[in-house]
């Protein structure tokens, strides 16, 4: 039930009887000598907090045909390196790993089409990740404090940056945003001081007054008579053309460039 090991801080292990269809928020919350964990296929659903502050939790097999990782999962489980995510999962929960400060490496599968705020927030040791093709928008907050973060592939498909989605990445060099996307949202790269180049589509009208500060190494590559082109030149960011824009700046007059309508 809910709570039902919560801070049951000298529980080492524990075996989930096969038969078991749900795993109820802040079950094992707070367990803090507790480093392995087997979850049952039977297992359809996991609540919020399920794991969280399991802070000596090392390793954990997630259940195929589990389909959502719920709110504060794994949240401060400081001792987790590794995890894999069966493909049955459609959703990565707000603050699912935050504070994950262990985990180097993870595989997101295509089934997944929304990953939340805050989902690897603080993740301090994650090097690289692949975001699947399914998912459309990053939402705010999800890989902020990522100081590790030196490599990160957005797929096609998303439209939207949210507000400090990569703040304080201060280990990424570049990255690309994909053609079709429209905005990029408040301090989205703040603090990315290792940040060399930005790959910037004409399809983005909306860049945040704040997006780049601190980023003071930073060289937008876009197309010339595009947004990104007026922002670069308002914010006295270095812009090389990649060639003439199709989708022409339509906001020179009424862009949000320093960000005094926020």
């Amino acid at each position: 039930g809910w709570s039902a090991f919560k801070d049951c801080t000298g529980l080492t292990g524990i075996t989930i009887s096969n038969g078991v269809t749900i795993i109820e928020g802040s079950a094992f919350e707070g367990c803090t000598s507790l480093t392995a964990i087997a979850i049952p296929d039977s297992v359809m659903d996991i609540k919020y907090n399920a794991f969280k502050y399991c802070t000596g939790l090392k390793e954990i097999s997630i259940s195929n045909g589990v389909t959502i990782l719920d709110m504060s999962i794994f949240e401060g489980c400081t001792s987790l390196t590794a995890i894999a995510i069966p493909d049955s999962v459609t959703d990565i929960g707000y603050n699912a790993f935050k504070d994950c400060t262990g985990l180097t490496a993870i595989t997101i599968p295509n089934s997944v089409t929304d990953i939340y705020d805050d989902a690897f927030y603080g993740c301090t040791s994650l090097t690289e990740i692949t975001i699947p093709d399914g998912v459309t928008n990053i939402y705010d907050d999800v890989f902020y404090g990522c100081t590790s973060l030196e490599e990160i592939t957005i797929p096609d498909n998303v439209k939207s940056v949210g507000q400090e989605a990569f703040f304080d990445c201060v280990s990424l060099k570049e990255i690309t945003i994909p053609d079709g996307a429209t905005s990029i949202g408040w301090r989205a790269f703040k603090g990315c001081t290792s940040l060399t180049r930005i790959t910037i589509p004409d399809s983005v009208t909306n860049i945040d007054g704040e997006t780049f500060e601190d980023c003071n190494n930073v060289t937008i590559y876009g197309y010339t008579g595009s947004y990104a082109e007026t922002y670069a030149k308002k914010k006295d960011i270095p812009f090389v053309s990649l060639g003439n824009a199709t989708i022409l700046d339509p906001t020179l007059a009424k862009g949000d460039l320093d960000g005094s309508d926020r």
